[in-house]
């Protein structure tokens, strides 16, 4: 086909407007894309070899296929899950990060004038806390969404559940930062402080992201899937 026989066929509009209002991962996305678009080709490709012209072919595969609101309820769920993992993934992989910030901390010397130490230690047992919960929450998605799902229905809820313990995750995180780099400048160990802010702020950047993509899909309208496609 020509460039303006492409632009206008009617199997790219249909993949145009089904990409733009899909969110998710980008591989992910672009995978799903790509098995939606196989299918319409091979659709379009069969229906031309009984004699149809294109555009005929074209309009009954893309009929055949479903309306685009069923079609994109169905892919977003797929994605939701998609999205949900990889935040997961993200805060069962950084938030270890923050534990060894603050075991750095801890491990920054005594020698200080002031009570820096026994805040840091107080500060570092709470926000360990919540490192610790969050991880252990972010290994039951992983799980729930993967080898469980075999055998166990995905809870609806579960998205906007990573979603928002992320958001916990990336905000302990952030105040640790903030305690760090206030550390970095009151200790005489200051290096090693500064290196555990450096790492907390990276794990901050890596996860936050993810977490505001998780809330994101988690609000969008999903729906169980019917059968294939």
């Amino acid at each position: 086909m020509s460039a303006v026989e492409q632009c206008d066929d009617p199997v790219e509009d249909y993949l145009s407007a089904l990409e733009a209002a899909l969110h998710g991962p980008v591989r992910a996305k672009a995978r799903l894309l790509e098995e939606v678009r196989d299918g319409l080709t091979d659709s379009v490709a069969e229906h031309t070899r009984q004699g149809i012209p294109y555009d005929r072919a074209a309009g009954q595969a893309l009929r055949e296929f479903g309306t685009m609101d069923d079609l994109v309820a169905s892919c977003q769920r797929e994605l939701t899950i998609a999205q949900a993992r990889h935040t997961a993934r993200s805060i069962a992989v950084t938030m270890p990060f923050l534990i060894a910030c603050w075991f750095l901390v801890r491990n920054a010397g005594d020698d200080q004038d002031w009570a820096l130490p026994w805040t840091a230690q107080l500060m570092a047992v709470y926000l360990a806390g919540i490192a610790v919960v969050a991880a252990l929450l972010a290994a039951g998605a992983l799980a729930a969404t993967g080898t469980l799902a075999r055998w166990l229905p995905t809870p609806d809820e579960l998205p906007r559940m990573v979603g928002w313990t992320g958001t916990t995750a990336s905000l302990s995180i952030a105040v640790a930062t903030l305690a760090l780099a206030t550390a970095s400048v009151l200790a005489t160990n200051w290096p090693l402080i500064a290196l555990a802010c450096t790492l907390a702020a990276t794990s901050h950047g890596v996860m936050a992201s993810s977490v505001r993509a998780c809330r994101q899909v988690a609000r969008l309208p999903i729906m169980e899937p019917t059968g294939p496609r």
